[in-house]
Protein backbone atom coordinates (compact mmCIF):
# COMPACT_ATOMS: atom_id res chain seq x y z
CA UNK A 1 0.00 0.00 0.00
CA UNK A 2 0.83 3.39 -0.39
CA UNK A 3 2.86 4.98 2.49
CA UNK A 4 0.34 7.35 5.04
CA UNK A 5 0.08 10.71 2.99
CA UNK A 6 0.97 9.79 -0.04
CA UNK A 7 -0.94 10.95 -3.12
CA UNK A 8 -2.99 8.07 -5.23
CA UNK A 9 -1.14 7.06 -8.30
CA UNK A 10 -2.94 8.07 -11.65
CA UNK A 11 -3.90 4.80 -13.39
CA UNK A 12 -3.59 6.57 -17.23
CA UNK A 13 -0.62 4.64 -18.38
CA UNK A 14 2.84 6.46 -19.55
CA UNK A 15 2.80 8.77 -22.83
CA UNK A 16 5.40 6.20 -24.24
CA UNK A 17 3.46 3.23 -26.15
CA UNK A 18 5.45 0.68 -28.90
CA UNK A 19 2.37 0.15 -31.07
CA UNK A 20 -0.99 0.87 -31.96
CA UNK A 21 -3.40 -0.05 -34.63
CA UNK A 22 -4.67 2.73 -37.03
CA UNK A 23 -6.24 2.85 -40.38
CA UNK A 24 -6.17 -1.05 -40.61
CA UNK A 25 -1.96 -1.06 -40.19
CA UNK A 26 0.13 -1.68 -37.25
CA UNK A 27 2.46 1.60 -36.59
CA UNK A 28 5.53 0.39 -34.43
CA UNK A 29 7.89 3.43 -32.79
CA UNK A 30 11.39 2.24 -34.05
CA UNK A 31 13.16 0.77 -30.78
CA UNK A 32 16.29 0.61 -33.27
CA UNK A 33 16.53 4.84 -33.62
CA UNK A 34 16.00 5.56 -29.93
CA UNK A 35 16.99 7.38 -28.17
CA UNK A 36 18.25 9.64 -31.09
CA UNK A 37 15.22 9.86 -33.20
CA UNK A 38 11.50 9.27 -32.52
CA UNK A 39 10.62 7.29 -35.36
CA UNK A 40 7.13 4.87 -36.38
CA UNK A 41 6.91 2.81 -38.94
CA UNK A 42 3.62 1.86 -40.55
CA UNK A 43 3.29 -2.05 -41.41
CA UNK A 44 0.80 -2.86 -43.63
CA UNK A 45 1.64 -6.36 -44.36
CA UNK A 46 2.60 -9.80 -42.21
CA UNK A 47 6.03 -10.45 -43.70
CA UNK A 48 6.47 -6.34 -42.55
CA UNK A 49 5.87 -7.21 -39.32
CA UNK A 50 7.75 -10.57 -39.04
CA UNK A 51 10.83 -8.48 -40.06
CA UNK A 52 10.20 -5.76 -37.54
CA UNK A 53 9.92 -8.40 -34.98
CA UNK A 54 13.24 -9.88 -35.96
CA UNK A 55 15.12 -6.96 -36.43
CA UNK A 56 14.24 -5.92 -33.36
CA UNK A 57 11.89 -2.86 -34.64
CA UNK A 58 9.66 -3.83 -32.35
CA UNK A 59 11.21 -5.72 -29.12
CA UNK A 60 10.37 -7.05 -25.32
CA UNK A 61 8.38 -10.17 -25.01
CA UNK A 62 5.01 -8.73 -24.48
CA UNK A 63 5.19 -6.27 -27.06
CA UNK A 64 6.06 -8.76 -29.79
CA UNK A 65 3.43 -10.69 -28.98
CA UNK A 66 1.00 -8.22 -29.63
CA UNK A 67 2.55 -7.23 -32.85
CA UNK A 68 2.54 -10.80 -33.85
CA UNK A 69 -1.09 -11.13 -32.82
CA UNK A 70 -2.09 -8.34 -35.19
CA UNK A 71 0.56 -9.75 -38.21
CA UNK A 72 -1.93 -12.58 -38.16
CA UNK A 73 -4.78 -9.78 -38.51
CA UNK A 74 -2.86 -8.32 -41.32
CA UNK A 75 -2.17 -12.08 -43.09
CA UNK A 76 -5.82 -12.73 -43.14
CA UNK A 77 -7.01 -9.38 -44.50
CA UNK A 78 -4.30 -7.77 -46.81
CA UNK A 79 -1.95 -10.75 -47.45
CA UNK A 80 -4.72 -13.53 -48.36
CA UNK A 81 -2.59 -15.94 -46.25
CA UNK A 82 -3.45 -19.19 -45.01
CA UNK A 83 -3.71 -19.28 -41.52
CA UNK A 84 -0.75 -22.15 -41.24
CA UNK A 85 1.23 -20.10 -43.33
CA UNK A 86 0.64 -16.91 -41.60
CA UNK A 87 1.54 -18.60 -37.94
CA UNK A 88 4.65 -19.91 -39.51
CA UNK A 89 6.25 -17.16 -40.52
CA UNK A 90 6.00 -15.21 -37.48
CA UNK A 91 6.73 -18.36 -35.04
CA UNK A 92 9.94 -18.64 -37.24
CA UNK A 93 11.06 -14.64 -36.08
CA UNK A 94 12.09 -15.47 -32.57
CA UNK A 95 12.50 -18.94 -30.37
CA UNK A 96 12.98 -17.51 -26.82
CA UNK A 97 9.90 -14.93 -26.18
CA UNK A 98 6.65 -17.27 -24.98
CA UNK A 99 4.51 -14.43 -25.48
CA UNK A 100 4.88 -14.43 -29.36
CA UNK A 101 3.86 -17.65 -30.01
CA UNK A 102 0.99 -17.28 -27.41
CA UNK A 103 -0.11 -13.84 -29.45
CA UNK A 104 -0.24 -15.55 -32.16
CA UNK A 105 -1.95 -18.59 -31.02
CA UNK A 106 -4.59 -16.62 -29.65
CA UNK A 107 -5.39 -14.66 -32.80
CA UNK A 108 -4.91 -18.54 -34.87
CA UNK A 109 -8.01 -20.06 -32.17
CA UNK A 110 -10.11 -17.11 -33.53
CA UNK A 111 -9.30 -17.34 -37.21
CA UNK A 112 -10.17 -20.73 -36.98
CA UNK A 113 -13.39 -21.11 -35.30
CA UNK A 114 -14.41 -18.19 -37.91
CA UNK A 115 -14.54 -15.12 -35.22
CA UNK A 116 -13.63 -11.76 -36.04
CA UNK A 117 -9.42 -11.76 -35.99
CA UNK A 118 -8.90 -8.42 -35.46
CA UNK A 119 -11.18 -8.04 -32.13
CA UNK A 120 -9.10 -11.02 -30.84
CA UNK A 121 -5.95 -9.25 -31.27
CA UNK A 122 -7.20 -5.96 -29.73
CA UNK A 123 -8.61 -8.13 -27.00
CA UNK A 124 -5.05 -9.70 -26.56
CA UNK A 125 -3.59 -6.15 -26.12
CA UNK A 126 -5.77 -4.94 -24.06
CA UNK A 127 -5.55 -7.90 -21.92
CA UNK A 128 -1.76 -7.76 -21.58
CA UNK A 129 -1.83 -3.61 -20.96
CA UNK A 130 -4.33 -4.47 -17.91
CA UNK A 131 -2.21 -7.10 -16.85
CA UNK A 132 0.76 -5.02 -16.61
CA UNK A 133 -0.78 -2.09 -14.24
CA UNK A 134 -2.09 -5.09 -12.02
CA UNK A 135 1.80 -5.79 -11.85
CA UNK A 136 2.41 -2.37 -11.10
CA UNK A 137 -0.35 -2.07 -8.23
CA UNK A 138 1.18 -5.55 -7.19
CA UNK A 139 5.09 -4.81 -6.86
CA UNK A 140 4.74 -1.07 -5.72
CA UNK A 141 4.70 -1.83 -2.15
CA UNK A 142 8.10 -3.97 -2.53
CA UNK A 143 9.33 -0.54 -3.80
CA UNK A 144 9.54 1.91 -0.54
CA UNK A 145 9.99 5.60 -0.46
CA UNK A 146 13.43 6.94 -1.74
CA UNK A 147 14.31 3.01 -2.74
CA UNK A 148 17.34 2.34 -5.30
CA UNK A 149 16.28 -0.23 -7.63
CA UNK A 150 18.12 -1.97 -10.11
CA UNK A 151 17.24 -3.64 -13.44
CA UNK A 152 18.58 -5.35 -16.39
CA UNK A 153 17.64 -4.80 -20.12
CA UNK A 154 13.86 -3.16 -20.87
CA UNK A 155 11.01 -3.78 -19.13
CA UNK A 156 9.30 -0.82 -19.62
CA UNK A 157 6.48 0.15 -21.83
CA UNK A 158 8.57 -0.21 -24.91
CA UNK A 159 9.23 -3.80 -24.18
CA UNK A 160 5.00 -4.46 -23.02
CA UNK A 161 3.25 -1.92 -25.31
CA UNK A 162 2.09 0.56 -22.82
CA UNK A 163 3.08 0.50 -18.73
CA UNK A 164 5.71 -2.34 -18.58
CA UNK A 165 7.14 -5.11 -16.15
CA UNK A 166 10.24 -4.63 -14.02
CA UNK A 167 9.35 -0.67 -14.89
CA UNK A 168 5.53 -0.76 -13.05
CA UNK A 169 6.05 -1.25 -9.71
CA UNK A 170 8.81 2.11 -10.35
CA UNK A 171 6.37 3.85 -12.66
CA UNK A 172 3.19 3.49 -9.80
CA UNK A 173 5.69 3.72 -6.26
CA UNK A 174 6.48 7.09 -8.55
CA UNK A 175 3.20 7.88 -9.17
CA UNK A 176 2.48 7.77 -5.39
CA UNK A 177 5.06 10.03 -4.39
CA UNK A 178 7.74 7.51 -3.19
CA UNK A 179 10.68 8.75 -5.50
CA UNK A 180 12.52 5.58 -6.38
CA UNK A 181 15.93 5.77 -8.09
CA UNK A 182 16.72 3.29 -10.63
CA UNK A 183 20.50 1.76 -11.21
CA UNK A 184 19.98 1.11 -15.32
CA UNK A 185 22.41 -1.81 -17.04
CA UNK A 186 23.60 -0.66 -19.89
CA UNK A 187 22.45 -4.17 -21.30
CA UNK A 188 25.81 -4.72 -23.94
CA UNK A 189 25.25 -5.64 -27.03
CA UNK A 190 22.49 -3.69 -28.05
CA UNK A 191 22.27 -1.12 -25.15
CA UNK A 192 18.55 -1.34 -24.08
CA UNK A 193 19.07 -0.36 -21.11
CA UNK A 194 20.96 2.99 -21.67
CA UNK A 195 19.06 3.36 -24.79
CA UNK A 196 15.35 2.45 -23.62
CA UNK A 197 14.84 2.41 -20.34
CA UNK A 198 16.60 5.58 -19.89
CA UNK A 199 14.44 7.07 -21.97
CA UNK A 200 11.68 5.93 -20.98
CA UNK A 201 12.49 7.06 -17.19
CA UNK A 202 13.55 10.15 -18.20
CA UNK A 203 10.57 11.01 -20.23
CA UNK A 204 8.70 10.56 -17.00
CA UNK A 205 10.83 12.46 -14.58
CA UNK A 206 12.11 9.36 -12.28
CA UNK A 207 15.65 9.54 -11.34
CA UNK A 208 18.11 7.08 -12.53
CA UNK A 209 22.18 6.39 -13.74
CA UNK A 210 22.97 4.69 -16.21
CA UNK A 211 26.04 2.11 -15.26
CA UNK A 212 27.68 -0.36 -17.40
CA UNK A 213 26.75 -3.95 -16.93
CA UNK A 214 30.02 -4.84 -15.35
CA UNK A 215 29.47 -2.08 -12.68
CA UNK A 216 26.28 -3.75 -11.45
CA UNK A 217 28.59 -5.72 -8.81
CA UNK A 218 30.53 -2.65 -7.21
CA UNK A 219 27.15 -0.88 -6.33
CA UNK A 220 25.43 -4.07 -4.93
CA UNK A 221 28.52 -4.55 -2.52
CA UNK A 222 28.79 -1.32 -1.56
CA UNK A 223 24.97 -1.65 0.09
CA UNK A 224 23.90 0.70 -2.78
CA UNK A 225 20.84 -1.09 -4.17
CA UNK A 226 17.86 -1.89 -2.22
CA UNK A 227 16.26 -4.72 -4.89
CA UNK A 228 16.59 -5.85 -8.03
CA UNK A 229 13.63 -6.21 -10.82
CA UNK A 230 13.87 -7.64 -13.88
CA UNK A 231 11.28 -8.84 -16.26
CA UNK A 232 11.31 -12.53 -18.65
CA UNK A 233 10.85 -13.78 -21.72
CA UNK A 234 9.90 -17.40 -20.89
CA UNK A 235 8.84 -18.44 -17.01
CA UNK A 236 8.78 -22.11 -16.36
CA UNK A 237 6.20 -23.57 -14.22
CA UNK A 238 9.00 -24.49 -11.42
CA UNK A 239 10.15 -20.60 -11.71
CA UNK A 240 13.40 -20.83 -13.65
CA UNK A 241 13.36 -18.34 -16.29
CA UNK A 242 15.06 -17.18 -19.35
CA UNK A 243 15.86 -13.03 -19.34
CA UNK A 244 18.26 -10.78 -21.05
CA UNK A 245 21.91 -12.23 -21.28
CA UNK A 246 23.62 -10.59 -18.15
CA UNK A 247 20.47 -11.53 -15.93
CA UNK A 248 21.75 -14.30 -14.61
CA UNK A 249 25.23 -12.90 -13.25
CA UNK A 250 22.50 -10.66 -11.55
CA UNK A 251 20.33 -12.70 -9.56
CA UNK A 252 23.68 -14.17 -8.12
CA UNK A 253 25.37 -11.33 -7.53
CA UNK A 254 22.06 -10.44 -5.29
CA UNK A 255 22.09 -13.08 -3.69
CA UNK A 256 25.61 -12.99 -2.62
CA UNK A 257 25.00 -9.23 -0.90
CA UNK A 258 21.52 -10.22 0.22
CA UNK A 259 19.59 -8.14 -1.83
CA UNK A 260 15.91 -9.47 -3.05
CA UNK A 261 15.77 -10.28 -6.54
CA UNK A 262 11.98 -10.40 -8.26
CA UNK A 263 10.73 -10.77 -11.78
CA UNK A 264 7.88 -9.18 -13.40
CA UNK A 265 5.73 -10.80 -15.84
CA UNK A 266 2.27 -10.89 -17.24
CA UNK A 267 0.67 -14.27 -17.59
CA UNK A 268 1.72 -15.08 -21.17
CA UNK A 269 4.77 -14.99 -20.15
CA UNK A 270 4.43 -18.02 -18.39
CA UNK A 271 5.21 -21.70 -19.95
CA UNK A 272 2.79 -24.34 -18.22
CA UNK A 273 4.49 -27.02 -20.72
CA UNK A 274 8.17 -26.43 -19.09
CA UNK A 275 9.61 -27.53 -15.66
CA UNK A 276 13.21 -26.45 -16.22
CA UNK A 277 15.00 -23.66 -17.37
CA UNK A 278 17.28 -26.11 -19.61
CA UNK A 279 14.06 -26.71 -21.70
CA UNK A 280 13.79 -23.27 -22.68
CA UNK A 281 15.22 -22.59 -26.24
CA UNK A 282 18.18 -19.67 -26.38
CA UNK A 283 18.38 -17.55 -28.97
CA UNK A 284 21.81 -16.78 -30.71
CA UNK A 285 22.08 -13.67 -32.64
CA UNK A 286 24.82 -12.51 -35.45
CA UNK A 287 28.33 -12.35 -34.12
CA UNK A 288 28.50 -8.56 -35.69
CA UNK A 289 26.36 -7.21 -32.62
CA UNK A 290 29.21 -8.02 -30.23
CA UNK A 291 32.05 -7.76 -32.74
CA UNK A 292 31.11 -4.17 -33.71
CA UNK A 293 29.38 -0.70 -32.02
CA UNK A 294 27.90 2.08 -33.92
CA UNK A 295 29.63 1.04 -37.00
CA UNK A 296 33.50 0.62 -34.97
CA UNK A 297 35.16 -2.36 -34.99
CA UNK A 298 35.77 -3.74 -31.52
CA UNK A 299 37.46 -6.92 -32.04
CA UNK A 300 39.66 -8.13 -34.14
CA UNK A 301 38.54 -9.09 -37.83
CA UNK A 302 38.58 -12.86 -37.96
CA UNK A 303 37.35 -13.43 -33.95
CA UNK A 304 35.06 -16.59 -33.06
CA UNK A 305 32.17 -14.68 -31.67
CA UNK A 306 29.16 -16.22 -29.12
CA UNK A 307 26.20 -14.16 -29.08
CA UNK A 308 23.32 -15.22 -26.57
CA UNK A 309 20.39 -13.16 -26.37
CA UNK A 310 19.50 -14.84 -23.11
CA UNK A 311 20.25 -16.46 -20.37
CA UNK A 312 18.76 -19.01 -17.85
CA UNK A 313 18.26 -18.20 -14.35
CA UNK A 314 17.31 -20.95 -11.57
CA UNK A 315 14.55 -20.24 -9.33
CA UNK A 316 16.46 -20.66 -6.08
CA UNK A 317 17.71 -17.06 -6.95
CA UNK A 318 14.09 -15.54 -6.92
CA UNK A 319 12.49 -13.84 -3.86
CA UNK A 320 9.42 -13.40 -5.54
CA UNK A 321 7.47 -13.59 -9.10
CA UNK A 322 5.28 -9.73 -9.35
CA UNK A 323 2.11 -10.97 -11.14
CA UNK A 324 -1.04 -9.41 -12.17
CA UNK A 325 -2.40 -11.09 -9.31
CA UNK A 326 -0.29 -10.53 -6.58
CA UNK A 327 3.80 -11.31 -5.38
CA UNK A 328 4.12 -15.18 -6.13
CA UNK A 329 6.84 -16.93 -4.09
CA UNK A 330 8.74 -19.60 -6.91
CA UNK A 331 6.78 -22.87 -5.32
CA UNK A 332 3.45 -21.20 -5.75
CA UNK A 333 3.45 -20.58 -9.60
CA UNK A 334 2.73 -24.13 -10.81
CA UNK A 335 -0.58 -24.10 -8.86
CA UNK A 336 -1.33 -20.68 -9.73
CA UNK A 337 -1.21 -21.56 -13.40
CA UNK A 338 -3.42 -24.40 -13.12
CA UNK A 339 -6.05 -21.83 -11.76
CA UNK A 340 -5.30 -19.23 -15.09
CA UNK A 341 -7.31 -19.30 -18.31
CA UNK A 342 -5.10 -21.69 -20.62
CA UNK A 343 -2.56 -19.45 -23.01
CA UNK A 344 -1.00 -22.16 -24.80
CA UNK A 345 0.44 -21.79 -27.94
Amino acid sequence: MPEPGSPPARRSPPAVRALRWEGGSLVVLDQRQLPGATVHRTLGHLPEVAEAIRTLTVRGAPTIGVAAAYGMVLGQRVDGLGVDEAARLLRETRPTAHDLFVGIAEVERAWREGKDTLEAAAAYERRLVEECHAIGEAGAPLVGQGARVLTHCNAGALATVAWGTALAPIRVAFRSGRDPFVWVDETRPLLQGSRLTAWELREEGIRHAVIADNAAGYFLGRGEVDLVIVGADRITRSGDFANKVGTYEKAVLARENGVPFYVAAPWSTFDASLTRGDEIPVEERSGDEVRNFAGIATAPEGSPVRNPAFDLTPHRFVRGFITPDGVLAPEEIEERLKAQRPLHP
